[in-house]
């Protein structure tokens, strides 16, 4: 009895502990995270409990150099871990974005926004799009900025939105109010098997990013992710997108027959995968293929091949290299641990204010991402995309993680 009683006690003094303390450390900055769900694995998990725990990056560790100071929870899993941590690290969890934001002095009150609204039950649309809420909490945010004339640093996990109007206005904000916006996923800036990355300016010919068969707009994400890492640093820069065609079934081997895609580049990126299915490519089942017309002319495809691919594949050609190049984006299925090189990336915008790759990748494969699957809705045909001028540099540096990976 005495035992029960004493560890009744310590939960009482640990959640006394979260309504009262603060657990920031002098000097550091302090962010509020903003959560769909959270539970293991789960992108809440694999961004937020890094800034709480810390995170390797190859053979060397990194202490969190922010402090989680409070959050969000839109919806609670069954297998939730946000409340253990909570008691755990000492950050409350608010019943709103705004209390998150403003810790009860109802101004801003934190240094900036970590925003993960990825998993958790939301509804898909006809056009295979799930409907994740990220603008719907991003325009929360903002209100906490124009009511307390200040701003902050914001990082929105993956897409910046299902819809590219809403993901426009979500960086129209951004500019607006003057604050660094970071986006996209852990996959353009994972591991790379083997390290091929290209100078900027590089003369391309051609490019094909050949993924798994996730053809929602999710898994599409992923792989126009992959293509626009390497497309972003092709000779004069990112021109932005003029058309978007997705093709499903025999029209996609109809498609590299007329030309618009290599198979060449298919065979060599499959050559660097490490979990390739049995059978032919041509043989599988539903085949989707992604085309993608830019501006300045160039042409790049996103394959995903279901059942024989379970990978983030590259393959690529460039004038100054006849041979083409190709890799694998690892995913360390074991730990995750592809997301500590993007968390890496978050925390340097959150210190210091700077990105290491710029947002405006992440908002031009949001709207190609939109409009594919716009294009399948409306029978696969081909959709001209002039909001799609998206005009920026790519980093002088490729971000990414190198060595194998753990």
């Amino acid at each position: 009895m005495f035992h029960m009683r004493r560890r009744e006690f310590l939960q009482l003094a640990a959640l006394a502990a979260v309504n009262s303390a603060s657990p920031a450390q002098p000097g550091r900055k302090r962010i509020a995270a903003v959560s769909s769900t959270y539970f293991l694995r789960s992108h809440s998990d694999d961004l937020i409990t890094r800034d709480l725990e810390g995170y390797w990056i190859g053979e060397k560790f990194y202490k969190p150099p922010v402090d989680i100071v409070s959050l969000y929870l839109d919806q609670v899993h069954p297998a939730d871990l946000a409340h253990k941590l909570s008691m755990s690290y000492g950050f409350p969890i608010k019943k709103t974005i705004e209390d998150a934001l403003t810790l009860g002095t109802g101004k801003l009150a934190v240094d900036a926004v970590l925003m993960v609204c990825e998993h958790g039950e939301y509804p898909f649309n006809d056009k295979q799009q799930q409907l994740y809420p990220r603008f719907e909490f991003f325009s929360q945010v903002v209100d906490v900025f124009k009511k307390s004339g200040r701003s902050v640093p914001v990082y929105c996990d993956k897409a910046l939105s299902y819809d590219w109007g809403k993901a426009k206005q979500m960086y129209d904000w951004s500019r607006e109010l003057k604050f660094p916006l970071m986006a996209g996923s852990s996959v353009s800036v994972t591991f790379r098997r083997p390290e091929v990355d290209v100078p900027l300016d590089s003369e391309f010919q051609d490019a094909l990013a050949v993924g798994n068969g996730w053809v929602t707009d999710g898994g599409v994400f992923h792989n126009l992710e992959v293509l626009q890492c390497f497309a972003e640093r092709r000779k004069g820069g990112e021109t932005g997108v003029r058309a978007v065609h997705h093709l499903q079934g025999d029209e996609v081997w109809r498609a590299a027959e007329q030309g618009l895609w290599s198979k060449d580049l298919m065979s060599s990126a499959l050559s660097r995968a490490q979990r390739l299915g049995k059978g032919r490519p041509e043989d599988v089942k539903n085949p989707v293929l992604g085309l993608v017309e830019y501006n300045d002319g160039f042409r790049g495809g996103v394959l995903m091949l279901p059942e024989l691919v379970n990978e983030y594949l590259a393959a690529f050609r460039v004038k100054e290299r006849q041979a083409i190049q190709s890799t694998l984006l690892y995913i360390p299925a074991e730990n995750s641990n592809n997301f500590s090189q993007l968390i890496h990336g978050v925390n340097q915008m959150f210190t210091t204010g700077t990105r290491p790759y710029p947002v405006e990748r992440t908002l031009l494969t949001t709207g190609v991402d939109s409009y594919l699957m716009e294009s399948a809705f409306q029978g696969h045909k081909r959709i001209e995309t002039p909001m799609l001028k998206v005009a920026y540099r790519g980093p002088k540096e490729s971000f990414y993680s190198h060595g194998m990976g753990s």
